[in-house]
């Protein structure tokens, strides 16, 4: 009796009829379709960075835009938001499995995007096409997606150490991949670093304002050890009675920023005319937010600390007299280096697998 042949599992199709998906730079979609959306974008959810972003040259100026897209979406979709608002009332409700299923669909439609595939997403197809372009890498964009992961989890910072890992995260990573749009190459870590140094000053200041929104969504980026030397118990520094230590904290944390703007101003010489104005323009509206938070004193956190339009303007015409000049690194320069920042993110992400090639045979 013939013995019928094991069961072997089959495509559904035909191999020779089974294709890759072709690589789709932008997800297929057309530049300008993308660039129009991405200004769109960054006209509604940052009329600083559309004001300086306008002094670039055309195609940095455009590049800005798709990647600004890309971390506004990446944004919203972690906190549930939309351009930064949230739609609910208070504290931010998203339970720790829907905060992690929404990282994780970040990291599959950034990897999507850089591997050229379509996301169906014109944010996630818009950074495809920028690096494309500007030579943005992987790890660039984890090292951001790494800041929205920690905001997922519910993380407070411990130390001086991890706000700035987590500043670093939010906005110096972006400022590294801001500078590799400018034309900044790969290898030049000076300029590379300045970048992150602005990325984090923008980072200190946006934290020194924003503590009322912040606590109100249950969060708070002063360092525990801070509080604890203020004598300021978890959870209760926006409370009047803990209000003049407050101001002393955010005036700490705002030394940091200055630190770092001023770092960021000497890297500025080193860009091409319109870009250095561009990056000058934004540096001023945004050290400007700084010094109003530290002039308000307590009273900095009544109303949301803005800048108005005329106040913009003369700070990009000032910006304009400033790019003639060449500023030199100030002493000291910032305790936090993009290096060390970079080596403790590294440190505290995941272990790397062991890797599976097998060693050659040795040679007798």
């Amino acid at each position: 009796m013939k013995q019928p042949r094991p069961f072997q599992p089959r495509p559904l199709v035909p191999s020779r009829i089974l294709r890759t998906t072709p690589r789709q730079i932008g997800g297929g979609r057309e530049r300008e379709e993308l660039v129009e959306l991405a200004q769109q974008s960054i006209a509604e959810g940052s009329k600083s960075f559309a004001l300086a972003s306008k002094l670039f040259d055309k195609p940095t100026r455009e590049k800005a835009w798709l990647l600004y897209i890309w971390c506004r979406r990446c944004d919203d979709i972690a906190d549930g938001q939309e351009l930064g608002q949230h739609s609910g009332s208070g504290t931010l409700t998203l339970d720790e499995a829907t905060a992690h299923h929404r990282i994780e669909a970040i990291r599959v439609l950034t990897r999507r995007a850089l591997e050229g595939q379509p996301t169906a997403d014109p944010a996630f197809d818009a950074l495809g096409q920028v690096a494309l372009e500007a030579g943005l890498t992987g790890e660039m964009a984890g090292d951001v997606i790494d800041g929205f992961a920690l905001d997922a989890e519910g993380w407070r910072p411990r130390s001086e150490a991890d706000l700035m890992r987590y500043a670093f995260h939010v906005a110096g990573a972006v400022g590294v991949m801001v500078a590799r749009i400018m034309g900044v190459p790969a290898d030049d870590h000076g300029t590379l670093d300045r970048a992150c140094d602005l990325g984090l000053a923008f980072q200190l200041a946006n934290i020194a304002r924003d503590m009322c929104e912040d606590d109100a969504a249950g969060r708070c980026y002063l360092p525990q050890e801070w509080l604890a030397e203020a004598d300021i118990p978890p959870g209760e520094h926006m409370k009047p009675e803990f209000r003049e230590a407050l101001v002393g904290l955010v005036g700490r944390l705002l030394d940091l920023a200055e630190a770092h703007e001023a770092a960021a101003r000497s890297g500025a010489s080193e860009l091409p005319f319109r870009r250095r104005w561009a990056v000058l323009a934004a540096t001023n509206i945004y050290g400007a937010i700084g010094r109003k938070v530290r002039a308000l004193g307590p009273h900095a956190w009544d109303h949301r600390v803005r800048i108005g339009f005329p106040a913009k303007l003369k700070f990009v015409w000032q910006a304009f007299g400033e790019a003639f000049k060449s500023t030199p690194q100030p002493e000291p320069m910032p305790r936090w280096t993009r290096g060390e920042l970079m080596t403790m993110a590294r440190m505290a992400g995941p272990i790397a697998p062991m890797p599976q090639t097998p060693l050659p045979d040795e040679v007798v």
